[in-house]
């Protein structure tokens, strides 16, 4: 029975009504029935096709929230017909590979992703392997989660994956989608935490999230009066920076680590490394358990993104909403079809 869905026919182009025959369920496949999907700026980057990955007609909606209506074969008996789950950016991993042995699934060299090369959760039903869907706790908004499988587990990954500390002084940069959960992990991690942001007006919201401080990214002299100070600064921002005041940011032995995905090359002075042991570093999003622990602590600190709603049939508006920056922080549309 084919799926409905919206597509982008081109780069670039807004999304038209599409259909497609998802065929017969692989082994180890689920399906599930989408109930709501959050729009993530990546989405925006493979409609344009900014990364040279995309295929059209190309199905965006990596950010889902549904329940599971269909099981293949070699499904665990765990996983069953109408529990609400979860889907990110990936869908499957070989399961096979030394990675994801070690439990390393996102850095799986196969690792498939939910919109390059098939059809995202923008659509009424969309696929994955069960080991990529994460049950939702009932004390979860479920209505608000589908960001925390994009825009949550990529800020949510380094902490675990980097060891931050409690101890830790950690900046963030960039209070957008990624910014605003980084926030309120740090902030309930127990960390001192700092935000840069280029807007005064957030103030009071950046404290509500979690901020202890706020710096004008912008103002040089209020990065020169933060020098030497942080432990870790988490990059959100998809644009370049004057990265070696970010770098002059860090104490002996910080690191500056990049999530947002910008083109341009990141200039690294090899002194401004090598002379206070200061690195540089980057992840994906997270592995299958990972993305659990993530939901858990976001159900046990009452932590959850901050979203603004609409119909899946008006997704170019949504679209639209984003490309303008009017987006805060999250947009989730929910599926009407």
């Amino acid at each position: 029975m084919p799926i409905r869905a919206y597509a982008a026919t081109t780069a670039k182009a807004a999304l038209e009504p599409f259909e497609f025959d998802p065929g017969d369920l692989r082994p180890g496949q689920i399906e599930i029935a989408v109930e709501s999907c959050g729009i993530c700026h990546s989405d925006l980057s493979m409609i344009d096709g900014e990364w040279g990955n995309s295929t059209y007609p190309l199905v965006p909606g990596h950010e889902v929230v549904g329940r599971i209506v269909a099981l293949g074969e070699h499904v665990p008996a765990s996983v069953t017909v109408g529990q609400r789950v979860g889907l990110g950016w990936f869908s499957e991993s070989c399961m096979a590979c030394d990675h994801c042995l070690h439990g390393d699934h996102n850095l799986c060299q196969t690792v498939e992703q939910t919109i390059v090369a098939r059809p995202g959760g923008f659509a009424e039903r969309v696929r994955c392997h069960w080991a990529w869907a994460t049950p939702l706790p009932e004390t979860l908004d479920h209505a608000k989660a589908g960001p925390l499988f994009c825009g949550g587990i990529t800020v949510f990954n380094p902490i675990v994956q980097l060891g931050i500390k409690p101890t830790d002084r950690v900046g963030v940069i960039g209070v957008g989608g990624l910014g605003h959960l980084a926030l309120q992990f740090l902030d309930k991690w127990g960390c001192e935490v700092t935000a840069f942001s280029s807007n005064p007006a957030k103030t009071d919201e950046l404290h509500a999230l979690g901020a202890d401080d706020i710096v004008n990214s912008r103002d040089s002299a209020a990065l020169a009066h933060v020098a030497g100070k942080f432990d870790f600064l988490l990059s959100t921002v998809n644009v370049p920076l004057d990265w070696n005041a970010y770098l002059g940011a860090l104490a002996p032995r910080g690191r500056l680590h990049l999530v947002g995905a910008v083109l341009e090359p990141v200039p690294v002075p090899a002194f401004s490394l090598i002379l206070a042991q200061r690195s540089v570093s980057g992840t994906p999003l997270g592995s299958p358990a990972t993305t659990r622990d993530m939901v858990e602590f976001c159900a046990r600190h009452g932590i959850a993104p901050v979203t603004e709603t609409f119909p899946m049939s008006r997704v170019n508006d949504a679209l639209q909403h984003l490309r303008d920056g009017k987006a805060r922080y999250r947009i989730v549309l929910q599926a009407d079809f």
